[in-house]
């Protein structure tokens, strides 16, 4: 066994790796193993009540101490020139640090009233505790423009990208950043606003070629009218901001709530914790808890942070970037739920059944402290064993509950029958430079699934709540499918040798049955699909219409507050109905609430078109370079112009143009989604597997141009018209439908 090390050699330790400072670390630079560890653990506690230390959930520091990462705020520069920064978060009974903030020429000119997030090291010096290096400036507001840069004999202008938009920027000379003719530019506006002549600008990022996928979020953002600049009275608002104390709120602080997110999070607004329920008679239930990031106490009604919210109406996220609803020191700072750090939450905390079912449910206006920002990927690989150190003190005491209480979960919902769509989200994998490096189809873990769980039963409760309280709220509502949708899906399967139950009120049960034939087999995306397109798009409404896809009657968004204006809303009525505080629904709310639920439906629709119009130019990006190239796709629509393929290494969707399938004329079926040329009797319909060769890619509007090599395996052949003498096209049309619709009888027959 290792011996132990003295005190002084430990507090020296900890003091040289402010990083490391779990047990698990102490013991591994001191190569103590199996028994030692207890006398480690004796030895830590008595330098914790001897005050030399102080304990943060597992891990040990110096008192009077700070984090690693801190957010600062610069004081004016001293006699020297020298900036010094103090802590904005400081809750250890000593005096603040002081830090001396070290520069680097790339660093933005700061001064003082400023804030950052700072990395920090520690120092031996008389003077100050702590270096700080900028990792990013929070609050910093210039007017941002992006457009194409042209060169002219004073320097330049900066010509803008919209159609819309008219007014040109002028660059001087020597603030054109190195740019050159014709590049994508990102510029700020340089000197006040003047009532004549154009306004200047300062090149701050050359962009390069318009058509490169580091300039596509930019275009997307503004061809679809994002808002990605805030006003300068709104960010005063955010600075202004800060930190909520306990007050009356309850004390959430000692439960071993942690949040798990994205390796790649922004923003982490929701916080999870499980436990066995101790009443006796919940036999094998649970006590969950969900908290949220109380972002109402922040953003009160008609404040200036409320309209820019709510005209924003969400956070829009493309592989490169955020356009945040929130300033970066609400979204990235205070309302985000980092690990250690005081955070006003709105909470539920919800008990469940061995089966699932919740039985009982009450909210609550809370103070936590995160005891882990975890990632999806981490936690997954722990509870199947790979168990990092980062992860390990966590394992038991949390992890495990969880899964266990998810396992539950996922017995009630395969008893409601939720709409199992299953279609892999794809992942665009970027280099610093903006390139794409790969493309690659997200795992679904059952990580991903236990937060999806515990997130709806949260936005369950607080609709129910609301419900039963009377308080107006925005419920999230997706009605059944149309029956002509329907009936276009139904053609969809029974051309595909598979049913849809006919003739009886729609269940999601019946599509999952659907799905269930499906699965397995060359026809299980084509069916995922079109059940999909046949889906109504959900919306907010102040009306409760109930929630078909989920299978719920009663259903709002309550758990995103930080990127959704609806939530808001929900956590400002769970205010008012608790009489928690002034901040709850006012009465402009409730007024407007109608003209909201439109808003913020047509603000959602625009991200998610942003959104994907940025996913199709980088995917047309990425395969430039492979012009020529055969892949293969299975056909997802068919049109009077042309076949849609997706292709099966990348999910991009490609067009192959009618004009390319041969000299034949093709006649396009609406209700069967085939085309058949008039000559060969070729017949091209929904899901049939093909290869293509790539003939044109234009990451500038993101399109795919592909020539057919082969049909189900076949080569084509193109007929060239008048080539063949035989049945007039309409006569050959419809003896394909008529074949089709003796198959669709066949069918049916059989299966019954």
């Amino acid at each position: 066994m290792s011996q132990i090390p003295s005190k002084d050699a430990i507090l020296q330790w900890i003091a040289d790796n402010p990083t490391l400072t779990t047990k698990r670390d102490v013991a591994k630079a001191f190569g103590i193993k199996g028994a030692g560890r207890i006398d480690l653990k004796r030895v830590l506690k008595e330098l914790e009540e001897a005050g030399h230390l102080t304990k943060r959930t597992k891990s040990y520091r110096e008192p009077d101490s700070l984090p690693p990462v801190s957010v600062l705020q610069v004081m004016a520069p001293d006699r020297n020139g020298d900036l010094y920064a103090r802590p904005m978060e400081w809750n250890d009974e000593g005096p603040e640090p002081r830090i001396l903030f070290i520069g680097r020429e790339a660093d933005p000119a700061l001064g003082a009233g400023d804030r950052i997030l700072a990395r920090l090291t520690v120092v031996e010096g008389d003077d100050h505790a702590y270096e700080a290096r900028l990792i990013r400036r929070i609050g910093a507001n210039p007017l941002r423009i992006v457009g194409i840069y042209k060169q002219d004999s004073e320097g330049g202008r900066i010509m803008p990208i919209d159609k819309g938009e008219a007014k040109q920027w002028v660059v001087m000379r020597g603030q054109d950043g190195g740019a050159k003719e014709g590049e994508l530019v990102e510029a700020e506006q340089a000197g006040p606003k003047g009532r004549l002549g154009l306004p200047k600008a300062r090149i701050v990022a050359r962009l390069g070629d318009p058509t490169t996928p580091k300039a596509v979020s930019l275009i997307a953002i503004h061809q679809h009218g994002i808002p990605d600049h805030f006003p300068d009275d709104v960010m005063a608002e955010a600075d202004a901001c800060q930190p909520a104390t306990l007050g009356k709120r309850e004390d959430l602080r000692d439960l071993m709530l942690l949040t798990i997110d994205p390796s790649d999070a922004r923003d982490r607004d929701d916080a999870v914790l499980a436990m066995p329920d101790d009443d006796p008679r919940n036999t094998s239930g649970f006590v969950l808890w969900v908290a949220i990031a109380d972002v109402a106490y922040y953003v009160r009604p008609q404040s200036k942070l409320d309209h820019e919210a709510r005209n924003r109406g969400n956070s829009t996220y493309f592989p490169d970037r955020v356009v945040p609803m929130l300033p970066d020191m609400l979204s990235g700072d205070l309302c985000s739920l980092h690990e250690h750090v005081d955070r006003a939450v709105i909470a539920v905390r919800m008990r469940i059944n061995a089966e699932g079912h919740k039985i009982e449910h009450r909210f609550t206006r809370g103070l936590m402290r995160s005891k882990g920002s975890l990632a999806y990927e981490e936690v997954q690989a722990a509870i199947d064993g790979q168990v990092s150190e980062r992860v390990e003190p966590l394992l038991e005491p949390v992890i495990r509950p969880l899964y266990a209480a998810y396992a539950a979960l996922a017995r009630a919902r395969d008893g409601r029958q939720p709409l199992d769509i299953d279609l892999p989200e794809r992942r665009i994998v970027l280099s610093e430079e903006g390139k794409v490096v790969s493309v690659a189809f997200k795992e679904r873990l059952d990580a991903h699934r236990l937060i999806e769980e515990f997130m709806v039963l949260a936005n369950v409760a607080a609709a129910e709540t609301l419900v039963a309280k009377k308080t107006p709220l925005l419920f999230r509502v997706h009605e059944e499918p149309s029956p002509q949708k329907l009936d276009g899906l139904r053609e969809v399967a029974e051309a595909a040798g598979l049913t849809l139950a006919k003739g009886q009120v729609l269940k999601t049960s019946h599509l999952n049955r659907l799905l269930a034939q499906a699965q397995g087999t060359d026809q299980d995306e084509l069916i995922n699909i079109s059940t999909l397109r046949a889906m109504t798009q959900a919306y907010y409404n102040p009306e409760n219409f109930g929630h078909f896809g989920l299978a719920l009657r009663n259903y709002a968004h309550f758990t995103s507050p930080i990127r959704r204006y609806s939530d808001l809303i929900v956590h400002r009525g769970l205010i008012s109905a608790h009489h928690w505080g002034e901040d709850g629904l006012s009465e402009q709310d409730m007024e407007k609430l109608d003209d909201t639920a439109k808003l913020i439906s047509d603000t959602e629709r625009r991200s998610m078109l942003a959104e994907r119009d940025t996913t199709d130019r980088y995917l047309a990006a990425f395969l430039a370079d492979r012009v020529g190239a055969v892949f293969a796709g299975r056909i997802s629509g068919i049109a009077k112009f042309g076949v849609f393929v997706k292709l099966d290494e990348t999910g991009a969707d490609g067009l192959i143009p009618i004009r390319t399938l041969g000299e034949e004329f093709f006649h396009y079926d609406a209700e069967s989604q085939t085309l058949m040329g008039a000559e060969s009797g070729t017949i091209i319909g929904l899901g049939q597997r093909v290869t293509v060769k790539l003939a044109e890619a234009v990451p500038v509007s993101g399109g795919l141009i592909l020539e057919l090599v082969t049909l189900d395996e076949k080569a084509m052949t193109k007929a060239r018209r008048g080539s063949a003498r035989g049945p007039s096209p309409r006569r050959k049309l419809g003896a394909a439908k008529a074949k089709a619709a003796a198959d669709r009888r066949k069918v049916s027959r059989t299966r019954r």
